[in-house]
């Protein structure tokens, strides 16, 4: 059994992502992650900086990250797809769908998604579905997620498992972790609650890695049942700085033994 890899998204950093690329990824390294989740960096920044960069601060990158509007258009996954193989990445992500509000929308999207996991597998990529809450979203009987399980198949679509959310739409963290491990290796271990504001509404408060409610030490087992090769540590905001943030997560990721 090998032990996974541990990454950051650099989600928690905020807008320095555009604007001080070189600052966050020192501070990346200074908080001893080995490794970052982000877009297609030399789009972003140029192939030059960005190699020199991430050598620098002597940093992998475990995979790319874009929106349902990027797989969408055949020219920004043709660049994404050169990019994961120029960088040397095999996982690339995918958050959200056509039509998060509709049977149909998740259908349509299954049959893209298809498509590109066919392409993305000859190529030597793995295409994984990033999960949130709202997948889980009652359409009259069946769930998004429900949907894209079956409508996908499992050797051209992958998981990529964020913990905090199946906690946060009330699923079962490990039930679900198990039951899809054929599509699971690619995991994002966030971590937080869910309070109520002011108005009276849920809302999720995100939180560094084992400071929240989520149940991190079953996830990781049942995560390296299933043959977890990363684990991402993600944290849509803090109240910290991203440096006191990602080195609180790092460390505790360190409990775990990755």
């Amino acid at each position: 059994m090998t032990t996974p890899i541990a990454s950051i998204q650099l989600i928690v950093f905020g807008s320095r992502n555009q604007t001080d690329i070189a600052g966050v990824l020192k501070e990346v390294a200074a908080a001893g992650f080995p490794a970052i989740e982000a877009g297609n960096m030399f789009l972003s920044f140029g192939e030059d900086t960005s190699r020199q960069l991430l050598a620098e601060n002597n940093l992998q990158v475990s995979g790319a990250h874009f929106g349902y509007g990027d797989y969408a258009d055949p020219a920004k996954v043709d660049a994404h797809i050169a990019y994961a193989k120029a960088i040397g990445i095999k996982n690339l992500m995918c958050s959200g769908v056509s039509d998060t509000k509709s049977v149909q929308g998740y259908k349509d999207s299954a049959k893209l998604f298809n498509a590109i996991g066919k392409r993305m597998a000859e190529e030597g990529l793995a295409f994984n579905y990033h999960n949130h809450a709202w997948e889980f979203d009652d359409l009259g009987g069946v769930n998004g997620m429900e949907i894209l399980a079956e409508e996908t198949d499992p050797a051209l679509v992958k998981f990529n498992i964020d913990v905090f959310w199946l906690f946060y739409g009330e699923q079962d963290v490990v039930g679900f972790i198990e039951k899809h491990a054929n599509r699971a290796g690619y995991f994002h271990f966030k971590d937080g609650r869910a309070k109520i504001d002011e108005e009276g509404k849920r809302r999720p408060e995100f939180l560094e890695l084992g400071n929240g409610d989520v149940n991190l030490k079953a996830a990781y087992a049942a995560a390296i049942a299933a043959g977890a090769e990363w684990i991402v540590s993600e944290q849509d905001n803090t109240l910290l700085t991203a440096l006191e943030a990602a080195t609180i997560s790092r460390n505790y990721l360190k409990t775990l033994g990755v």
